[in-house]
């Protein structure tokens, strides 16, 4: 027998179509409510230190409840499991539900592992709410006598705050992604290595250095079809380096959702061209940057700063900001000639570090990006293309390859349709297809800088 609530709300999956709707028809419409959740007992968007989650539904009088993670319909909610599983652990969750509005599965803690206690398709799921409703309903978890259950989410938090009291140091790590080139993947590097660090469960911040914005509109933040609409002018990266003190990095920090794991973004404009001269003649500028960056150190664990293909202030910014820099590159002729004037600029800007007692910056190495998949080519010319880098120009290649693949191209493509209007919708390859080979690139490429900057 359904309740009335039940008849009236039948969901259909068919409605989803992106991770937002799944929030919004699944979660929120339907299964908050029908669960015995009132809009003053769910949170959205909760932060816990290093974490962010989608909801978190408490019983009563604050006490601890669910978990709830959404994600996108394509997604394999066998790839978030992890995720999940660090979610339930660290803040000590009894219960986990996660859904991609096809199917819904419950997990509940285990020790140091959690158990799969429910797993439905979403189709027809008015028939099992009374079964969800007897695992984590709000009144089966007021009732329950579990004390991990009635735990207060104040002493989650307040026994997160001691844990950060206690760290020795915070190492943030700054990444600049650089070649003079123009069209060697830059954007792509940026955006999807940011997706897949914070899918590891770091704390990432982006900084559009490129006038030509491509970063930030990959990152989802250009949502204007006119000047009017135009959101960005008036707070982004040109604010950040002319003011001294009226601008901080939260000020004009965004957060991103073209992935399903929390960034943060600092956002450029096509309007920052104009701006060069002018903030050349600040010789404050230089710094202000690393002074920024500074007094947010606790804060992500991982910056990445994308730039122009030049050889400007903001290349120059960047490469005198970063403690890494990495260097994408289609190891093609024109691409591997512009390395000699990677060389010399990172050479000059050294001299401006060195004088203000800062090391030299640390290549990590070359990044072969946008690298054709056809057999004889790997096994010939490409090699002798690497080979060149190392012999030619004395740089180190990175042992990750991003290969040239479809997958890349469609989900910085990604639509969504509002009323009568199609606007971007850009998503990154671990959303778009966390399966991929693509995925799987940028997972080891993430994992071969982590090893490389000493970051766990």
């Amino acid at each position: 027998m359904t309740t009335k609530y039940e008849d009236k709300f039948i969901f259909d999956p068919d409605f989803c179509h992106n991770e937002r709707e799944v929030e919004s028809k699944l979660i929120i419409s339907y299964l908050l409510p029908a669960l015995g959740y009132s809009t003053n007992e769910w949170r959205q968007e909760v932060k816990f230190n290093r974490f962010r989650l989608d909801f978190l539904a408490e019983s009563s009088d604050n006490e601890k409840g669910v978990v709830i993670e959404a994600k996108h319909p394509d997604q394999n909610l066998n790839d978030h499991l992890v995720q999940l599983t660090n979610y339930m652990i660290d803040l000590d969750l009894t219960y986990g539900l996660l859904t991609n509005g096809k199917e819904i599965r419950i997990y509940k803690q285990a020790g140091n592992s959690i158990d799969l206690i429910f797993n439905e398709f979403a189709y027809g799921i008015e028939n099992k709410i009374d079964d969800i409703r007897a695992l984590i309903g709000r009144e089966t978890l007021a009732n329950s006598s579990n004390t991990n259950v009635k735990m207060k989410i104040t002493n989650v938090i307040k026994a997160f705050i001691n844990k950060d009291s206690n760290k020795d140091d915070v190492n943030m790590k700054i990444i600049a992604i650089y070649h003079n080139k123009g069209g060697v993947g830059k954007t792509t590097t940026v955006v999807n290595l940011a997706a897949t660090f914070s899918k590891a469960g770091k704390k990432v911040l982006i900084i559009d250095l490129d006038s030509q914005a491509n970063t930030t509109f990959a990152t989802g933040l250009v949502n204007f079809g006119d000047e009017d609409k135009d959101n960005l002018k008036d707070n982004y990266i040109y604010h950040l380096l002319k003011s001294r003190k009226a601008f901080s990095i939260s000020d004009v920090a965004r957060s991103s959702n073209f992935c399903s794991h929390p960034i943060d973004v600092i956002p450029s404009h096509i309007m920052l061209m104009k701006h060069e001269k002018e903030l050349n003649e600040y010789k404050y500028v230089q710094g202000i940057l690393v002074k920024k960056l500074q007094e947010v150190k606790d804060q992500y664990d991982i910056v990445l700063i994308d730039t122009p293909p030049s050889l400007n202030l903001y290349a120059g910014l960047a490469l005198i900001t970063a403690d890494y820099l990495l260097i994408p590159s289609d190891l093609k002729a024109f691409s591997n000639e512009g390395l000699n004037n990677v060389r010399e600029f990172i050479e000059e800007n050294n001299e401006f570090r060195e004088m203000t007692n800062r090391p030299a910056i640390e290549v990590l190495g070359v990044l072969p990006t946008k690298i054709s998949t056809n057999a004889k080519f790997i096994q010939g010319t490409l090699q002798k293309r690497i080979a060149s880098i190392k012999q030619r120009y004395n740089f180190e290649v990175m042992n990750s390859i991003i290969f040239e693949r479809e997958d890349i191209a469609k989900c910085t493509e990604q639509t969504l349709e509002l009323g009568d209007q199609e606007v971007a919708a850009p998503r990154s390859i671990v959303d778009f297809k966390s399966n991929s080979k693509s995925a799987n690139e940028f997972q080891s490429l993430a994992e071969e800088i982590m090893q490389k900057i000493g970051l766990s």
